[in-house]
């Protein structure tokens, strides 16, 4: 017997049809995303290809003769053409294997210590963003067009258009110069990891005060459009707290939007984080992906972007997936 239904009625998935639709979506997501990612890699043998000089010339002993680069270059694989490693390398990499360095490490394990913490540091950075974002552009929500909602929009444009640099610079003088709260470089232990605390705070505030303003700005937005939605105005009507307004009536409407936001600040921020460890003598990637660039060593610079690159696009999947999930949408 077949069940009608009316012109325009909305059909609930059942339980299992739901979990198909998520997972066949996510696969869909993983795809596109490990495609861009393996793009992304043959852009960067190629580039590295493309800066003057070779890993031979530039790691090699001083005064070595002509016949001793070529040598060194045959055996670094120099010799062939680009494609031809980076197919090698992507066929390797399944395994786990990210290649040789050209001063003869394994890439996994020159990444093995300063990668974890890059991790922490960004996902320090990410937390922090992330709430004082949903605070501040909550706050400015609530109150619009008022003199709060002004002063952090002000502060957020201004914040989000200053480079991590730049940042860095003024943070560096303020609480380190000038007062000497906070240390200004950061030691690292036996361990490879900063020695205290205390040399986490500069990295993570120059990190994060960018992305609070990037992600203010996005929930302010985000937040601005539900209000203006009828079942808000009728909430208002109805006299509800404000929080419950915001917190049951707004947020679930705005998760997508801000989901995005966050999945973008994650990749601005591992790319602010090369810059900024640089500057605090952070123990992380940053210093091994200038290195790695310096010595055209073109493994371990893959090495880097790859790690960065699959957690990049892990969350920007998660994020995805809260978005179409959010919003419903049958694909």
């Amino acid at each position: 017997m077949t069940t009608l239904h009316p012109p325009g009625a909305v059909v609930s998935e059942t339980g299992p049809a739901r979990i198909l639709r998520v997972a066949g979506r996510a696969a869909r997501l993983a795809t596109h995303r490990l495609a861009l990612l393996v793009v992304l890699l043959a852009a960067v043998f190629a580039a590295v290809g493309l800066l003057p000089g070779d890993a031979a010339g530039a790691t090699a002993d001083r005064g070595a003769s002509a016949a001793e680069l070529a040598a060194r270059r045959t055996a670094l694989g120099l010799d062939r053409p680009w494609p031809e490693r980076f197919w090698d390398w992507m066929t390797a990499l399944p395994t786990g294997d990210l290649g040789t360095t050209a001063r003869g490490e394994h890439v996994t394990d020159v990444l093995s210590g300063p990668f974890p913490n890059t991790l922490l540091l960004g996902t320090l950075a990410l937390v922090l963003a992330v709430s004082g974002a949903l605070l501040l552009g909550s706050w400015a929500a609530l109150r619009p067009g008022g003199r709060a909602d002004r002063t952090i929009d002000t502060l957020a444009t201004t914040a989000f258009a200053l480079p991590e640099f730049v940042v860095s610079v003024a943070l560096l003088l303020l609480l380190s110069q000038w007062t000497g709260w906070l240390p200004a470089v950061t030691l690292a232990g036996p361990d490879g990891t900063p020695e205290s605390w205390t040399m986490l705070l500069l990295p993570l505030l120059s990190l994060a005060i960018p992305q609070i303003g990037w992600n203010t700005r996005i929930v302010r937005g985000a937040l601005a459009d539900q209000a203006a939605l009828p079942h808000v105005k009728t909430a208002v009507l109805d006299g509800l707290p404000r929080r419950r307004i915001l917190t049951h009536h707004m947020l679930p409407g705005a998760l997508p939007a801000i989901a995005a936001g966050i999945a973008t600040s994650a990749g601005m921020l591992l790319g602010g984080a090369v810059v900024v460890e640089t500057l605090f003598n952070y123990p992380g990637i940053g210093a091994v992906l200038a290195t790695a660039i310096t010595d055209r060593d073109t493994p371990l610079v893959a090495g880097v972007v790859a790690a960065a690159g699959a957690a990049i696009s892990l969350l920007l999947l998660l994020a995805d997936l809260v978005r179409t999930t959010a919003l419903g949408e049958h694909r």
